[in-house]
């Protein structure tokens, strides 16, 4: 370790310009990867405890509707996001409305059952909540991993350049023209892989939250269109009678040739 720490010194202290402008700019690519680590960290905290508390108010309610109809609102909760979608497509084919007004309760309990194919569009409704829903859980993510890809690159740059100061002093036969180049060499790749590592292992771990929401996201899509479905949706089959032969009609009949030349004697 001492070792250690006493190259990192002595790279420090012959490191070049060039070097020094490679190594802030991965200071920026860094401080920018970790800004947004943190807040996606702490924005997928809050959305784990609004979604349980959604959860735990949706199975507590008597009725699927009941959330909808009181405006229960769970901010930073995609699973309400879901579930509004659905439920407001799912008012506007009962009652004709989407938002509940005062008379939405009464209308509702007087309201029948909707089609298989309206339901459709219910679920329709929930498959584009749930997109849109994960394209925000993912928002700004990307720019982690654009860090994770560009960091080592320019990492080798630094290197490269500095191989190269070392060749050129080859040149020369001076010896100590040598150590700045082999030192920016060596500090900017380690100073890549400082940036690199942990940027790689904090978008590892986001992106395996981020899939398990979405994973909770789908089931809970695939439960509320299952209770919408048994409680909403009528599937009798109608059963409809064919028309008689005699309402269709006799069919005409195209005549032949020794047919009509038969009955206009006088063109034959």
């Amino acid at each position: 370790m001492l070792s250690l720490v006493t190259g990192l010194k002595f790279g420090l202290d012959n490191i070049t310009p060039f070097a020094w402008v490679m190594i802030g700019l991965l200071a920026l690519l860094s401080t920018m990867s970790w800004a947004t680590l943190l807040m996606k960290w702490l924005l997928l905290s809050r959305t784990d405890r609004a979604n349980r508390r959604f959860l735990r108010l949706f199975h507590e309610s008597p009725h699927p509707l009941d959330l909808y109809l009181k405006k229960e609102q769970t901010d930073l909760s995609p699973l309400y996001f879901i579930y509004h979608s659905a439920s407001r497509d799912l008012a506007f084919h009962l009652v004709g409305e989407e938002e509940p007004g005062r008379s939405f309760s009464a209308r509702l309990q007087g309201a029948g059952r909707i089609s298989p194919s309206q339901m459709s569009t219910v679920q329709n409704a929930m498959e584009r909540a749930l997109g849109s829903a994960a394209l925000k859980l993912e928002l700004r993510l990307s720019l982690v991993g654009t860090v994770i890809a560009v960091a080592p690159l320019i990492g080798i740059l630094g290197t490269v350049v500095g191989l190269l100061d070392v060749f050129s002093a080859l040149d020369v036969q001076n010896k100590a023209a040598l150590v700045p180049g082999v030192s920016s060499a060596l500090i900017t790749t380690i100073v890549a892989l400082l940036v690199v590592l942990p940027s790689l292992i904090g978008y590892n771990i986001l992106v395996n939250r981020i899939r398990t929401i979405l994973v909770r996201m789908d089931n809970f899509a695939s439960e509320l269109s299952g209770v919408f479905d048994r409680q909403f949706v009528d599937h009798r089959k109608v059963e409809e009678s064919l028309p008689s032969l005699h309402s269709l009609g006799a069919p005409a009949m195209p005549m032949s040739s020794a047919t009509t030349a038969s009955r206009n004697p006088a063109r034959a």
